[in-house]
């Protein structure tokens, strides 16, 4: 598993990465909210330590933040209250499960495997290329965090370009998906792929959006046809 640990105490930071290292697992480690924010949002996890007192944000409040960015990695929050008052509103914030100190470090990774299982089995409402990330049960599309409101139209386009991606998908596949089989005489399509490109490439460093001359469209985080 590819996990992110966020806590700000060094001796358990280095407790935890050494038995989970030695497992196999791949772990980076961010040692206050604000990172943990940033390591979340700039790349994919299989799952999440997250403990909740933490310095600057807090652990409900990443929590809460990478729900509303549409980030839907598998959260364990560590913490040393128990009562149900605080699980409860740990769970309201979008954690998936909660442990106690002090634990056992045979019981986190048991539960991790559990998070990452129970993802894996659900189907799945999500789609991302790179930092692009679209909610499909919502209709959310965020690129890097930040949220981006698509028409309709370039709602449909984008969908069926992440789903196909990396490959290219042909002008009749996307025209398709929008008229049907009656597409418009004029080239509508090049019109809704340069409004789209506006909206998920432009403010952005690097393009996701690529024209394969001859052939159509693909959406993918390199350039090479």
């Amino acid at each position: 598993m590819h996990l992110l640990l966020v806590e700000d105490n060094p001796d358990l930071v280095a407790n935890l990465t050494e038995f989970l290292e030695a497992l196999g697992h791949t772990v980076d480690v961010a040692y206050n909210g604000h990172a943990g924010l940033g390591f979340a949002l700039a790349q994919r996890y299989d799952a999440m330590v997250l403990d909740l007192m933490l310095p600057g944000v807090d652990g409900l409040e990443v929590c809460s933040r990478l729900r509303q960015a549409g980030v839907a990695v598998p959260i364990l929050m560590l913490t040393a209250r128990d009562s149900l008052e605080d699980k409860l509103e740990g769970f309201a914030s979008g954690t998936d499960d909660y442990l106690v100190k002090p634990f056992a470090m045979q019981e986190l990774e048991a539960r991790l495997h559990s998070l990452v299982r129970r993802a894996s089995s659900a189907p799945s409402r999500r789609l991302q290329v790179g930092d692009l990330e679209m909610d499909l049960g919502l209709k959310r599309v965020h690129r890097a965090g930040i949220p981006i409101e698509l028409p309709p139209i370039a709602m449909k386009l984008l969908e069926l370009l992440m789903r196909r991606s990396p490959e290219v998908v042909d002008r009749a596949d996307l025209e398709r998906a929008i008229w049907g089989d009656d597409p418009p005489e004029s080239d509508a399509l090049r019109s809704h792929l340069h409004q789209l490109r506006g909206f998920i490439d432009k403010p952005f460093d690097r393009p996701l959006l690529h024209t394969v001359r001859g052939f159509g469209y693909r959406l993918a985080v390199d350039d090479a046809p």
